[in-house]
C-alpha cells in the first residue's frame, strides 16, 4: 500500500502518540548512498526530538538486506514471540517485494490450513527513489481481514482505510504491512498499472497453455454449440477466496475428467496481493513472474449476462479464452512497466525534509542536510533517465537540475527555503560579496552557520584547491576542453592567460589569491567561456547585483561554520560520497595495493577472449556469499564515518584530502583511457576495461566506478557532439557506456552501465519537443485547411463546367446530379486517407517518445543475458545497472549484452 504525499505525517504521528518505555526501537535500514545518509539523519534527528529509540543498520546489498530481514526484522515479528514495531528503509527496497526478502510472510502449517498471519504486527516503511516500484509494494503488501461469507475477495478483505492500495485518512496503523512514501508519481502515473494489477490480483486462476487466441472473440461464440454439454465451473459462481486454497481451471480442458469440480489444489501466502521475486537479484522482473503463477481471480473479471445476452450460460472453453485474453492484457501492462527501464525520482533527503516540514520541525540542520542530499544525486548521475551523463545545451538552460522541470522545482524550493530561514542582512544598506558573483569562501561572523546562496561556477572542491587544479579536475572542463590531452591543457593555460591570471597564481590556494583577481574572477569568465563552448560555466546574474524575482536558477548552497569553515552542498556530497567509497584512512594502502593489482593484472589475459563456461548463476552466488560479507563488512565501516562527518566539521574538513585523492585517480585513469583509446564500440553501446592504471583498486567500488563512467561518458558525448556538428547521436540522448574495473583479489569484473538517456533535460527536452510537433501539426492543419478551400473552389469551377456540357450534351438533371455525387465522394475519399496516413506518422512518432523512451535499461539487459548464457553473474547492488561478472566469462557477457536494447 502506498501513503499519499498530502497524508506524509500520517504514520509518523501514530508512532509518537503510540511510543511507550516498553516499545521497541525503531530499526532504519540505509543504503550506502549520499541522499540514503542525509535522509537518515534527519529522520534521526526527528526521532530523537520526539525520543523515540531506534537502530541504525547500515544494507549494502540484496544480501545485506536478506541478512537484516533475517536477524533483525523476523525476530520482531509477533508471530515468533516478537513484540512487533517499524521498519524504515530509505533508499533500500523500492524494486524488490519486501515482504518476502525480509521474511514477513505467512507461515504455512501443512494440511490443516493453519497460516500464521503475515507481518506479525511489523510495518514497513519505503522510502526510496529508484523505479520502477515493485507493485506488489505499492498496490499489495498489508494483511488481510479474516474471510467471512460475505468477504471473500481482496477487495473486500482489505483493511478498512485503504483503497485500491491507497491508505487514506481512515487508515489506523499498528497491524503490520509495507507502506510506499509516495511523491506524487504513483497517483499521477500508475493508473493503468494499478488497474491491471488488482484485475490479475482477483481472476481465478486459469492454466496459460501459450495456445493463440486470436484478436476477436467471435471463434468463442461460434463454438458455444460444441461445447454447450460442459457445465458452468463453480469457481465462476462461488468468488475465489484470497490468501486461501483455490480451485484449479486445469478441468476446463476438453481432454480432462471430472471428478466432482474438484482438482488437486495449492496454496497460496496469505499476502497473496504481492508478486514474489525469484530472488533478491531479479527484484522489478520477478513481480510479473509471480503474477503468472501466484495470482487468483474472482467472478468480477466476467460480466454478468443481462437481459440482452442468450439465457444460455457462455461454454467453458469461451469462459477460459476469454479469461486468458484478459490476463495476457493485464500481464503485458506489468511487463511493459517493468520494461521501461531504471530511472529516478525524488530524493529520499527531500522527502524527509517534507515530513520534518509537515511536522514543523524545519531548521538550518535539516536544510543543509536535504540540500547535499539532492546535490548527491546530481553527483552520481542519478536522473529521471537512470544513471546518464547530462546533456548540456543552450536550449535546456531553463530546466537546470538533474531532473529537467521537477529537479528545477526542487531546487528552487529549496532556494526559497534557505531564503525563509536565513533572511538577509537588513539595515547596513551594503550589497552582499556573492550577489555581486565573488565566491564567498569565509563566514560574516565567528557565530555565522547560514545557509547562502552563492553563484558557484562549475569547478571542483574550489575553496579546498588551487584554482588550477580545481578547473582541473571539473568533469564539465575534461569534457568540454579536452584536458586529457596535450592540447586541452594548452587550451586551458590559453583561458587563464586571455583572463589575466598567470600559472604562478592560479596554482596557489584560491584562498590565499588576490583579492582583485578573486572578484573579476566571474566577469573575466563570462567574457571568454563562449570563445572556448563554455556557456554554462557560470550561472546568471543581474548586472546590478539585486535579485529579481527570487528565482536565481543555476546559483549553489553554501553554508559556514563561523571561521572554522566554510564549504558548499557540491563539497560536502563530495567528501561525503569519497568517504563512502573510499574510506578516511585507505589512502595509504590503496597506494600500496595498487602496485600489486597493477602487476597481475597486467599478467592476466585478456577478458575479451574468454569462453562462457562455467556454472549457472545460483552455483556462482554460493560461491560468492563470503565475499559478499567480506565486501559489505568493508564498507560499512565507511559508512559510520560519513555518517559522522555529516555533523562534524572537522572530520567532515579531515575528509578533503580523501576525496582530492580520488577525483584525481579519475582524472588520471579517465585520462588514460582516452589518451590510449581503449574504448571499443560494440554494437549497442561503448565498453572499457580499467586495467593497467596504479589506481584501479579505487574503482572497485561501484560508486566510484560510476563517476568515471561518467567523466569518460561526458567525454565521448562531446565528442560526438563535435563530430556531428553539434548534435549528439542516438537521436540526442548521448552514448551508452558500460565500464569494467578488475577485482583481482576476488576474481570478478565490477560493471556498471550509464544510459545515453539524456540525464537532467529529458523531460524538458521532451516537453519542449511535444510542444514544437504540436505546433507544427496545428501549422500543418491550417495549411490544409487553406489549401482544402482553394482545393475547393477550383473544384466547384470545374463542376460548373461539367455541368454545363452535361446539359449541352442532353442528360437530364437526375444523371447530372448522380454523376457529380459520384465524383464529390471520391475526391473526399482521397483527402481523408491523405489525412489519416499523415496523423497516424506524427502519433507514431509520438509514440516513439512516449513513456520509457531515453530510460537506462541495462538493468534489464544484464537480466535477460543471465537468463540466456552460463555467465557467471551477480546482480546484488540496489542500482541495477551494476554487476559482478566472473572473470573468465567477461566475454561472453558484453557479446550477448551486446544485442540487448539499453537504452529506450
Amino acid at each position: 500500500m502506498y501513503l499519499p504525499r498530502a497524508l506524509i505525517s500520517k504514520l509518523y504521528l501514530h508512532l509518537v502518540n503510540t511510543r511507550h518505555p516498553l516499545s521497541p526501537p525503531v530499526l532504519i535500514l540505509v543504503a550506502l548512498e549520499p541522499d540514503a545518509l542525509c535522509a537518515c539523519r534527519i529522520l534521526t534527528r526527528l526521532f530523537k526530538h520526539d525520543y523515540i529509540p531506534h537502530k541504525i543498520q547500515p544494507v549494502a546489498g540484496y544480501a545485506d538486506l536478506e541478512r537484516a530481514g533475517r536477524d533483525l526484522v523476523a525476530p520482531m515479528m509477533d508471530s515468533r514471540g516478537g513484540p512487533g514495531g517499524v521498519v524504515v528503509c530509505l533508499g533500500v527496497g523500492g524494486m524488490t517485494d519486501l515482504s518476502s526478502v525480509l521474511g514477513l510472510e505467512s507461515d504455512d502449517e501443512g494440511d490443516n490450513q493453519q497460516q500464521s498471519p503475515a507481518f506479525g504486527g511489523v510495518e514497513v516503511w519505503v522510502v526510496d527513489a529508484h523505479r520502477p516500484w515493485n507493485l506488489g509494494n505499492v498496490f499489495g503488501g498489508f494483511p488481510l481481514e479474516p474471510e467471512a461469507e460475505s468477504a471473500t475477495t481482496l477487495a473486500a478483505r482489505t483493511p478498512v482505510g485503504v483503497r485500491a492500495g491507497c491508505i487514506e485518512r481512515a487508515y489506523r496503523p499498528g497491524k503490520g504491512g509495507i507502506v510506499v512514501f509516495d511523491d506524487g508519481d504513483i497517483e499521477d502515473e500508475l493508473g493503468k498499472e494499478r488497474d491491471a494489477y488488482l484485475a490479475l490480483v482477483d481472476m481465478p486462476e486459469v492454466e496459460d497453455d501459450g495456445e493463440d487466441l486470436g484478436d476477436s472473440e467471435d471463434d468463442d461464440d461460434d463454438n458455444d454449440d460444441e461445447e454447450s454439454d460442459i457445465g458452468e465451473p463453480p469457481s465462476i459462481v462461488e468468488p475465489s477466496r484470497a490468501g486461501q486454497k483455490r480451485k484449479s481451471w486445469d478441468f476446463l480442458e476438453e481432454d480432462s475428467e471430472e471428478e466432482d469440480g474438484d482438482r488437486p489444489r495449492q496454496r497460496r501466502r496469505s499476502n497473496s496481493s504481492t508478486p514474489i521475486p525469484d530472488s533478491p537479484q531479479r527484484p522489478a522482473q520477478r513481480g510479473l513472474l509471480s503474477l503468472r503463477d501466484d495470482a487468483i481471480f474472482s467472478s468480477d473479471a466476467l460480466e454478468p449476462p443481462t437481459a440482452a445476452q442468450p439465457s444460455r450460460a457462455p461454454s467453458a472453453r469461451t469462459l477460459r479464452r476469454k479469461l486468458l485474453r484478459l490476463r495476457r492484457k493485464n500481464e503485458a501492462i506489468l511487463r511493459d512497466y517493468y520494461g521501461l527501464g531504471a530511472s529516478y525520482s525524488e530524493p529520499v533527503s527531500s522527502m524527509m525534509y517534507s515530513l520534518a516540514s509537515e511536522l514543523g520541525r524545519e531548521d538550518n540542520d535539516l536544510l543543509w542536510l536535504a540540500i547535499v542530499g539532492v546535490t548527491s544525486m546530481e553527483l552520481y548521475g542519478r536522473s529521471s533517465a537512470g544513471i546518464a551523463v547530462p546533456v548540456r545545451g543552450s536550449e535546456a538552460r531553463a530546466a537546470s537540475g538533474w531532473m529537467g522541470l521537477r529537479g528545477a522545482r526542487i531546487r528552487q524550493l529549496l532556494r526559497d527555503e534557505v531564503r525563509r530561514l536565513n533572511p538577509p542582512e537588513i539595515g547596513n544598506g551594503r550589497v552582499l560579496p556573492e550577489n555581486t558573483g565573488i565566491i564567498p569562501t569565509t563566514a560574516r561572523s565567528p557565530e555565522d552557520t547560514s545557509i547562502r546562496l552563492s553563484p558557484e561556477p562549475k569547478f571542483l572542491l574550489i575553496r579546498h584547491w588551487s584554482l588550477y587544479d580545481s578547473m582541473l579536475h571539473s568533469p564539465y572542463l575534461f569534457s568540454r576542453l579536452k584536458t586529457w590531452s596535450e592540447t586541452g591543457l594548452k587550451r586551458l593555460h590559453k583561458l587563464l592567460a586571455k583572463m589575466g591570471v598567470s600559472l604562478v597564481q592560479c596554482k596557489q590556494s584560491y584562498a590565499h589569491m588576490d583579492m582583485m583577481l578573486k572578484r573579476e574572477l566571474r566577469t573575466k569568465l563570462l567574457k571568454y567561456a563562449s570563445l572556448y563552448n563554455l556557456d554554462e560555466l557560470v550561472p546568471t546574474i543581474d548586472t546590478d547585483g539585486k535579485d529579481r524575482g527570487g528565482a536565481k536558477d543555476g546559483w549553489g548552497f553554501v553554508r559556514s561554520w563561523g571561521w572554522r569553515a566554510t564549504l558548499s552542498a557540491q563539497d560536502v556530497g563530495v567528501v561525503i560520497g569519497a568517504l563512502l567509497e573510499v574510506g578516511k584512512n585507505a589512502t595509504a594502502s590503496l597506494a600500496s595495493s595498487s602496485s600489486s593489482s597493477t602487476s597481475a593484472s597486467a599478467s592476466a589475459s585478456d577478458p575479451s577472449s574468454s569462453s562462457t563456461t562455467g556454472p549457472p548463476l545460483s552455483q556462482d552466488l554460493s560461491t560468492t556469499a563470503a565475499e559478499s560479507e567480506s565486501a559489505s563488512a568493508e564498507w560499512i565501516p565507511r559508512f559510520w564515518e560519513a555518517y559522522d562527518a555529516l555533523e562534524d566539521i572537522e572530520a567532515l574538513k579531515a575528509g578533503l584530502p580523501t576525496a582530492q585523492y580520488l577525483h584525481r585517480a579519475i582524472f588520471t585513469t579517465g585520462t588514460t583511457v582516452l589518451k590510449k583509446k581503449q574504448i571499443s564500440h560494440l554494437r549497442a553501446f561503448r565498453m572499457c576495461v580499467v586495467r593497467d592504471s596504479p589506481d584501479a583498486a579505487l574503482f572497485h567500488h561501484p560508486g566510484a566506478l560510476t563517476k568515471l563512467a561518467l567523466w569518460i561518458g561526458e567525454a565521448l558525448a562531446e565528442q560526438e557532439r563535435e563530430a556531428s556538428g553539434g548534435r549528439l547521436a542516438h537521436g540526442g540522448r548521448g552514448t551508452p557506456l558500460v565500464v569494467a574495473s578488475l577485482d583481482e583479489k576476488r576474481g570478478v569484473y565490477v560493471v556498471v552501465g550509464t544510459g545515453g538517456g539524456g540525464g537532467p533535460d529529458t523531460a524538458f527536452r521532451d516537453r519542449e519537443a511535444a510542444r514544437k510537433r504540436a505546433a507544427e501539426r496545428e501549422e500543418k492543419a491550417r495549411g490544409r485547411e487553406e489549401a482544402r478551400k482553394v482545393k475547393e473552389k477550383l473544384k466547384e469551377e470545374k463542376r460548373a463546367a461539367k455541368r454545363r456540357l452535361r446539359e449541352e450534351a442532353g442528360k437530364d438533371g437526375d444523371e447530372v446530379e448522380e454523376e457529380e455525387e459520384e465524383e464529390t465522394e471520391s475526391e473526399e475519399s482521397e483527402e481523408e486517407d491523405d489525412d489519416d496516413e499523415s496523423d497516424m506518422e506524427e502519433e507514431e512518432d509520438d509514440a516513439a517518445r512516449g513513456r520509457g523512451y531515453g530510460l537506462n535499461r541495462f538493468g534489464t539487459a544484464f537480466q535477460d543475458v543471465v537468463a540466456e548464457t552460463n555467465a557467471r553473474v551477480r546482480i546484488d547492488s540496489f542500482e541495477h545497472c551494476v554487476v559482478e561478472v566472473k572473470k573468465e566469462d567477461l566475454g561472453g557477457f558484453l557479446e550477448s549484452l551486446s544485442m540487448k536494447a539499453v537504452v529506450g
